[in-house]
């Protein structure tokens, strides 16, 4: 599996936890990679599950942080869809450091095109961009 596809998967779980208590999203995993949707190997469950972890630990700092770089924008009408992207690209900008900050970016707008709202990928794209010479 190539790192878009395990980002996307990523990108997947973590929407999923925005319906589920954080003690239930172990179970959601396991139901997810059981599913039968995708072939998943050992590598990549841990890959997909690390960073899960990862970006869930993280989230009420990254919360703040994404809420702060949306200017004019209330963190409570940010799309589902857009924050669970805007979760994965700002954990891999400050912590994954076999991600380049311009490569997380430009997989996050391009997830948002494909699995956000119109305009999506123009929002993300700006949020994300207030990070991009931190790292």
């Amino acid at each position: 599996m190539n790192r878009t596809i395990r980002r996307e998967q990523i990108f997947k779980i973590l929407y999923r936890a925005e319906f589920f208590e954080p003690d239930q999203m172990e179970d959601q995993c396991r139901l997810y990679f059981e599913s039968g949707d995708q072939t998943f190997t050992p590598a990549d469950q841990a890959y997909i599950m690390d960073h899960v972890r990862g970006i869930l630990d993280k989230l009420p700092e990254l919360d703040g942080d994404i809420g702060a770089a949306s200017k004019n924008w209330s963190f409570s009408r940010i799309g589902k869809v857009e924050l669970a992207i805007l979760r994965q690209a700002l954990y891999s900008i400050r912590y994954d450091d076999d991600v380049s900050t311009v490569t997380a970016i430009v997989e996050a707008v391009e997830m948002a095109k494909k699995f956000g709202q119109d305009g999506a990928g123009a929002y993300v794209n700006g949020v994300l961009a207030q990070f991009a010479d931190k790292k």
